[in-house]
């Protein structure tokens, strides 16, 4: 299907590479060939601005220096994009095998930097990188051959690792993460830098070179060692990162995309991995706990020379010097004295140096993939945890394909769904970007010539009840009152409080129904509970009667229509409403609608009612009262004179005689005018 989606596509947009959302300045930047773009994040078919394509180009001499180059190598391409602060980024391009990293605004700055080790030389190679606090963390090679991978900090205390393949073999890099695991921390742990990548096994005894997929990790308080390890890090170590099907002993090696679900508490985090394997595309998940536990506690793997046999990598079974090596500096470290990492003891980092291999693997939660999907090349993943109406939190996954299609999937009851296949570029191209808004709701792809921008749900797809409550979108709700499906965003915003006034010792009438047939419900007053056995309240189907109300009913009552589903209540606000005593009585009830929202005051849901906003709401009542009571007794006025004038047209035209006249004709039988009694004229007409 084809979604409702903004789009920009242009000739000055080609050779997209990387794609950054900015929320607090509601722009998307895109990074493209000599090009920056700035879109605006709710429209992205609205340009703010570009950087001057002549500040970005490289400079003429370096063409002639890479003469060998193909022409579009010899551009700058845009590969990083990272955030400083709400004014500054920081970018990163190949210009033409001469990497370059600058500070930008709407312009570049000027301040252009030689960015060996930062950025690739090329636009085809993998990377990834993360700017933290002024430091900027990168994986990517430091030739131009690609033969030195290379894991670096720059700006501050640069670091790197050491060029030897039993720390980095011919490695494809994924993606870089920092992880807080110093926030309120018991051991006083250092905050870690986390690098996904494939690379070449030095493990396993093949004839054929053996991928494998590699989660790796250093300290960001790393300062490398005295004598041992100078400006190398003293904490890289990696394990390996499976993903397989135990039961058909099945692996995915090779990793494409990694996505960081962030939570409140770091350790409860979970990292969710695209991989591939043939034709088929797996998702697997891993929580913090299990990856900490694999780097803090786990057996060290290590290189051992075997008579008529090459290097043989096994664990290492001797005793492992203190501090523990690859461990970061805590409590337990500086308690021995060991303040940073330049107070290790040799013996710990030539043991580190030697072994950075972890012989644990950092298995999947559940051990198994949570999503198995033949036929469609997974390229990018964002994740977005949603609660829905029923109130279970679901981690909803957005997947792009290699033909550039998106495909939604969560798990509902223990099975996974795809929800929804979306085609997001008019011509299959691969998605190479995926970017996700959660607080716009948006989602961003980007392909090498296209960008679009969709909404995470389409809920009026969904024409009928049915269609919306089977598609188990959690993004999603039927509204019985709008008669459509709509975004639970919008279904689930709080309903308008309506000011009700009231008159001592009247009766005062609430109405409420509840969003479907199974559900029931509840009255609240002040949030606390009503019961059905009070006995100034009269609860009835569509509704809730005060009879014969006090002073003390003025307050706040809410509706709620609540669900039940295996022994729990899912309660849903359907109205509001702030009752108050008018200043002079009246004698009739006061019937109050929840549907009649124009005839209602729209107002913010408060604690209380302002008291004089409801005494000026209350003059104002009892004044249109007497208003409308002038106007009945002005109509009944003018009723009355147009009675008295139709009964003289009447009498004029004869149809009833005038009894004045009927006196004149009538019979005197005593023969003087004017006398006779009034009951004898009444008798003459």
């Amino acid at each position: 299907q084809h979604p409702h989606r903004e789009g920009l596509l242009e000739e000055a947009l080609a050779n997209i590479s990387t794609l950054l959302v900015n929320e607090e300045t509601n722009t998307l930047f895109v990074g493209g060939r000599d090009v920056v773009f700035a879109l605006d994040l709710n429209n992205i078919s609205r340009e703010i601005a570009r950087v001057n394509e002549r500040f970005f180009s490289p400079i003429p001499s370096l063409k002639k220096k890479y003469f060998a180059c193909g022409f579009l190598q010899c551009q700058n391409y845009i590969l990083c994009l990272h955030k400083i602060n709400a004014s500054y980024l920081y970018v990163c391009g190949t210009n033409a095998y001469h990497p370059t990293c600058d500070y930008m605004v709407i312009s570049l700055q000027g301040r252009a930097e030689e960015s060996r080790g930062k950025c690739p030389f090329e636009p085809t190679q993998k990377y990834a990188s993360v700017f933290v606090a002024g430091e900027f963390y990168s994986a990517t090679s430091n030739n131009f051959l690609g033969t030195e991978p290379i894991i670096l900090r720059s700006m501050r205390n640069p670091v790197r690792t050491e060029f030897k393949t039993s720390w980095l073999n011919e490695p494809s890099f994924v993606s870089m993460e920092i992880v807080q695991e110093s926030e309120s921390n018991p051991n006083g742990d250092d905050d870690k830098i986390y690098v996904v990548f494939t690379e070449t096994a030095v493990e396993f005894e093949f004839y054929d070179k053996l991928l494998v997929s590699r989660i790796a990790r250093v300290c960001r308080g790393d300062l490398g060692g005295k004598r041992v390890l100078q400006r190398r890090w003293t904490s890289f170590l990696k394990s390996r990162l499976s993903c397989s099907i135990p039961e058909l002993n099945f692996h995915f090696n090779i990793v494409q995309d990694i996505f960081l679900l962030r939570k409140r508490r770091w350790q409860d985090s979970i990292f969710y991995g695209i991989f591939s394997q043939l034709d088929i595309s797996a998702v697997c998940a891993y929580s913090m706990k299990t990856i900490q536990e694999v780097f803090s506690k786990g057996s060290y793997k290590g290189p051992v020379t075997v008579q008529h046999s090459p290097v043989k990598w096994m664990v290492y079974r001797g005793e492992v010097p203190v501090p523990r090596p690859g461990a970061c500096i805590d409590n337990s470290a500086r308690s021995m004295g060991y303040n940073t990492s330049t107070d290790l003891p040799d013996k710990v980092l030539q043991f580190v140096r030697d072994h950075p291999l972890m012989d644990d693997s950092v298995n999947p939660i559940g051990d198994s993939p949570v999503l198995l999907r033949r036929g469609s090349n997974y390229t990018r993943i964002v994740v977005d945890r949603v609660t829905g109406l029923d109130r279970q939190t679901y981690d909803v996954m957005f997947l792009g394909t290699d033909d550039g299609y998106l495909h939604k999937a969560l798990n509902c009851d223990g099975e996974m769904f795809i929800v929804e296949e979306l085609q997001l570029f008019l011509a299959p191209e691969p998605v190479q970007s995926l970017q996700l808004s959660s607080e716009k709701g948006m989602l961003y792809g980007g392909s090498h010539s296209q960008v679009v921008q969709l909404p995470v749900c389409q809920c009026h797809r969904y024409r009928y009840c049915t269609d919306c409550i089977l598609a188990r979108d959690p993004y999603c709700a039927w509204a019985p009152a709008a008669h459509g499906c709509v975004s639970l965003a919008e279904q689930t915003a709080r309903p308008i409080v309506r000011k009700i006034p009231f008159t001592l010792g009247n009766n005062v009438h609430l109405k409420c129904a509840p969003l479907s047939n199974l559900a029931s419900v509840v009255w609240k007053f002040n949030g606390s509970r009503i019961q059905a056995e009070a006995s100034k309240y009269l609860l009835y189907d569509g509704g809730m009667a005060i009879l014969n109300v006090t002073a003390d009913v003025a307050g706040f009552y809410d509706c709620l229509s609540v669900e039940k589903s295996k022994g729990k209540e899912f309660p849903v606000t359907v109205a509001r409403y702030a009752l108050y005593a008018q200043e002079k009585p009246e004698k009739a009830n006061i019937v109050a609608t929840a549907n009649k929202h124009k005839e209602a005051e729209a107002v913010g849901f408060q604690s209380s009612v302002p008291a004089p906003s409801l005494k000026q709401a209350a003059k104002q009542e009892s004044a249109d009262r007497e208003r409308e009571k002038l106007i009945l007794k002005l109509l009944g006025a003018g009723f009355a004179l147009l009675v008295f004038i139709l009964l003289v047209l009447s009498f004029h035209k004869s149809h009833l005689s005038l009894p004045w006249k009927s006196r004149e004709t009538s019979p005197n039988p005593t023969g003087r005018a004017g006398s006779g009694s009034p009951a004898l004229a009444a008798e003459g007409l």
